[in-house]
């Protein structure tokens, strides 16, 4: 078996922690049952990849023992109204699923949510998350596995495989290979820079996002449209393309009457964000290709995230999701209720009026796999806004400070001066109806909820690192140099 970090020395050093778990003196039956290790040769410039067109290398690894039957006999297909081809032992085959960047948070919650349910599942990605945090010095508040660990302790827990494929989607050869080799019946993509304040540190963290999150979904589609033209593709959006108008958010479109004539058409954008341009610029690609090849596509357009646990990754310690609490990637409850835990106080960005959509992760996972049950029609481009309660960031300061009290935190809460352009007092009211009509059965915020997550915090505080709480990124400060949170 070949070395897998022999593949390109500039990346070794950047992703040396990820792979160091994987190494040729691992038996065979400890991988996946199928790895794929590509990159077109990247090399690390302390922070950002860059792409060494001097360099192409592969390497695929396949596992010498297969799980037996009888412990991967796949559950009931739940596409609603389909039906696959009978598997050999007359068992119904699950549908198989592509989850692009399935080692992030969202992504890793539903891999194994998904897998869990039945269906065969595929990890691609190409751990640059990871890379992120050694760049700007941040952790994740709970110790994370490696993506092979991880996918290793699942098999040992559950007798289920997930499919590994380590690469970058941005190179359309690797992603062919992949799609070619697992053939998916629906790809869930989560595999873009997903923080409005990474995308806004610098220009070339900016140029990153866009080029990332863009090409990445451009090539997607094109990969459906050339390999898998059957492929329903699942994305994950962002609320935060709507911005905050003086209306209510309709889900995807919105019907208007002008000059004595109506049409029904996609809802306006607001970005707020270079990320968040980049997630506008994905719908309309999105919205374009459905319409000119036939694909069949669902935008999630999800709120702001809350949690860490879900039924899977409660299952053992290297199943754990990783938690961000810092003022980069952290969203605004785990970054209270780490806060909290540390006896920092809250930090309430100006006004704290900023009211947004939020959701358990559980919620993610449930919200991805109804749409997965329920595709739309081909070339058909449907628009789910995924958010469950809106509340204004004063609000979940005050659950999380009367909550505090309860498990004996005494909370404060400080106003910071608002690191981002964006209106602190405003009319919100989004329509979330479409999920729920599929079957969603929320997860509300709750006392318990709050206490448990709080508990959470506490338990792993002493893996928090204060200076990272502050907010660091300015929208009108942005620099053009490429910088660390600590230049």
């Amino acid at each position: 078996m070949p070395h897998l970090l022999s593949t390109s020395s500039t990346l070794k050093s950047c992703f040396s922690r990820p792979f160091t778990q994987s190494t040729s003196q691992q038996r065979t039956t400890d991988y996946p049952r199928c790895f794929t290790f590509k990159t077109s040769g990247y090399k690390c410039n302390g922070l950002v990849l860059q792409q060494d067109p001097s360099s192409h290398r592969s390497c695929i690894v396949r596992a010498a023992a297969a799980v037996p039957a009888s412990r991967e006999a796949p559950a009931t297909n739940p596409r609603s109204g389909s039906s696959q081809a009978a598997a050999a032992d007359g068992l119904p085959k699950a549908q198989k699923v592509m989850v692009i960047g399935g080692d992030g948070y969202c992504g890793w919650a539903t891999a194994l949510h998904l897998s869990n349910k039945g269906y065969e599942v595929a990890i691609v990605d190409s751990l640059v998350r990871r890379l992120f945090d050694h760049q700007l010095g941040l952790d994740s508040l709970t110790p994370i596995a490696s993506i092979h660990n991880r996918i290793r302790r699942w098999k040992s827990l559950t007798g289920k495989t997930i499919e590994l494929h380590i690469g970058d989607i941005c190179d359309f050869e690797f992603l062919e290979e992949a799609f070619r080799s697992f053939q998916p019946d629906a790809a869930v993509h989560f595999g873009e820079q997903r923080s409005a304040p990474y995308s806004m540190i610098d220009r070339s963290r900016a140029i990153f996002t866009q080029h990332n999150n863009v090409i990445g979904t451009l090539n997607v589609l094109f990969a459906i449209k050339e390999f898998q033209q059957d492929c329903h593709l699942v994305k994950l959006g962002t609320m935060g393309e709507y911005g905050t108008p003086n209306i209510d958010i309709e889900e995807g479109y919105i019907t208007i009457t002008h000059n004595g004539r109506t049409d029904t058409l996609p809802y306006p954008k607001q970005a707020s964000s270079f990320y968040h341009l980049s997630k506008v610029h994905d719908s309309h690609n999105i919205a374009f290709t459905c319409k000119a090849w036939g694909i069949r596509a669902t935008d999630l357009n999800q709120g702001v995230v809350y949690g860490v646990r879900t039924e899977e990754t409660e299952m053992h310690e290297e199943l754990q999701n990783r938690l961000d609490y810092d003022a980069v990637f952290g969203t605004a409850l785990n970054r209270f209720c780490v806060q909290a835990a540390v006896g920092h106080p809250l930090t309430v960005y100006g006004k704290g009026g900023q009211t947004r959509g939020y959701l358990d992760i559980r919620d993610t996972v449930q919200c991805v796999e109804l749409a997965i049950a329920n595709p739309g029609r081909p070339g058909e481009f449907r628009v789910f806004n995924q958010f469950t309660e809106q509340f204004s960031v004063n609000e979940l300061a005050s659950l999380v400070t009367n909550a505090g009290k309860k498990v004996g935190l005494d909370v404060k809460t400080t106003s910071v001066p608002n690191p981002r352009v964006e209106a602190e007092e405003h009319y919100y009211n989004a329509k979330h109806t479409k999920l729920i009509e599929l079957g969603l059965q929320p997860h509300l915020l709750s006392d318990s909820l709050l206490d448990s997550l709080l508990n959470f915090a506490v338990k792993y505080k002493d893996r928090v690192d204060t200076k990272q709480i502050m907010p660091s990124v300015s929208w009108k400060s942005i620099g053009s140099k490429p910088k660390t949170l600590t230049s």
